[in-house]
């Protein structure tokens, strides 16, 4: 029985070890596009490089030209996100500048590096680029506050690349609700409204993620092409206000939608409070909005007192395995054809198992286990999200 035991034992292995070769082979074949990249916010780093492979415990980053290699990343959109500041002239005219000065990094990366990474433009240039041995650099805006003081520059930064814009962040604007803050306008105001049909004019994907439902709800209504949350979770799985329930789900999909799937840990699963933590993580994390300033001897410190307040308030982390709930149960309400995968890497996300993008072959696993096909899959890494960007375009005004 010893013997029958181990070699029952070695033939399940070695089932699982084809189906892991099988599986990274067709990972690697696809075209794989993240909705949700914060990597910009490390292009400001004195000596940080894309080229060069960096290590999280090292530098707190998670996305360079190395890992996207193994981990078979084409690419994706590359956010301009901007901190929400204090809603006055000044705060105004900060994002403003802010915004361009983010968007200037994101082109600069293009242009030096030219055989690694090509701007995006269309879903047929995404193609075009990842076939060519490049990485696809989309660009989207993550809080429209860099809007605030003139809405009419929407037109410079589509001149300039912009593909995606996320009406709102994590506290009010001037332009929607948030999820995580008290309701002011009870959805869009007015000047909400607009941009989110100057959005629709242009050609410009509307983004969800971190509006609240209510804001969600009149987007969905008045926008004339399909909208995206281009990184959210399942409400049903983990109690995050950030997280979208079934209906909206299916709402969303019955307009053509996509909803790409978050790795952010405190959307992924439900934790008891633990303010001792965040006092000691929030200074830490300002600090870290600093990034520009600070040398990488600087940036090593700063991660390495994270990991030790961390170590000291420990909480229950979120896994691999929380990460596939809510994908397998968005999948299951609203089918493969409108979901993605927009992770929030160098954005807070990344769970145990699925710390960088170098390890992105292990969703590919899943899904392969789970009995999606071949063409499920593709649309599941890529195909959707062009179809979205293809189908704003075609509601744009001529």
């Amino acid at each position: 029985m010893t013997r029958l035991r181990r070699a029952l034992a070695l033939t399940v292995a070695l089932a699982a070890n084809a189906q892991a070769s099988n599986s990274d082979a067709l990972h690697q074949r696809l075209l794989v596009l993240d909705s949700h990249l914060d990597t910009p916010m490390q292009l400001a780093r004195p000596g940080w490089d894309i080229s060069q492979r960096h290590r999280y415990a090292d530098d707190l980053s998670q996305v360079d030209l190395p890992r996207m290699r193994e981990g078979g990343l084409d690419g994706g959109f590359w956010a301009i996100f901007t901190p929400q500041g204090p809603r006055t002239d000044e705060g105004r005219t900060l994002a403003s500048e802010h915004g361009l000065a983010v968007l200037t990094r994101i082109r600069d990366m293009v242009a030096s590096h030219p055989r690694d990474f090509e701007l995006a433009l269309s879903a047929d240039d995404a193609q075009r680029i990842a076939a060519a041995g490049k990485r696809v650099v989309f660009i989207s805006m993550e809080n429209a506050e860099p809007l605030a003081a003139d809405p009419g520059r929407l037109l410079t930064y589509h001149r300039l690349g912009l593909r995606m814009l996320g009406l709102v962040h994590a506290a009010n604007n001037d332009f929607a609700d948030s999820a995580t803050a008290l309701p002011e306008w009870h959805g869009l105001s007015d000047k909400g409204r607009a941009l989110v049909a100057e959005a629709n004019r242009l050609g410009i994907v509307l983004d969800v993620s971190h509006a609240s439902d209510a804001v969600f709800d009149q987007v969905l209504e008045q926008s004339t092409a399909p909208i995206i949350a281009s990184h959210s979770g399942s409400r049903v799985v983990a109690a995050s206000p950030r997280n979208l329930d079934d209906a909206r789900l299916r709402r969303l999909a019955a307009k053509g939608g996509l909803v790409s799937i978050n790795s952010f840990g405190s959307d992924l699963i439900s934790r008891r409070p633990n303010p001792m933590r965040d006092k000691a993580l929030a200074p830490l994390y300002r600090e870290f909005r600093n990034a520009a300033a600070l040398s990488p001897a600087q940036v090593a410190d700063l991660a390495a007192r994270i990991r030790q307040a961390e170590a000291a308030y420990p909480q229950q982390r979120a896994s691999f395995e929380d990460f596939i709930n809510h994908l397998l149960h968005v999948l299951a309400v609203v089918g493969p054809e409108h979901v993605g995968i927009g992770a929030d890497w160098d954005g807070g996300g990344g769970v145990e198992g699925l710390a960088d993008v170098s390890q992105l072959p292990r969703i590919t696993e899943r899904l392969v286990a789970a009995g999606y096909s071949q063409r499920d899959i593709g649309n599941i890494w890529g195909g959707n999200l062009l179809r979205i960007i293809e189908q704003a375009q075609r509601h744009a005004e001529p």
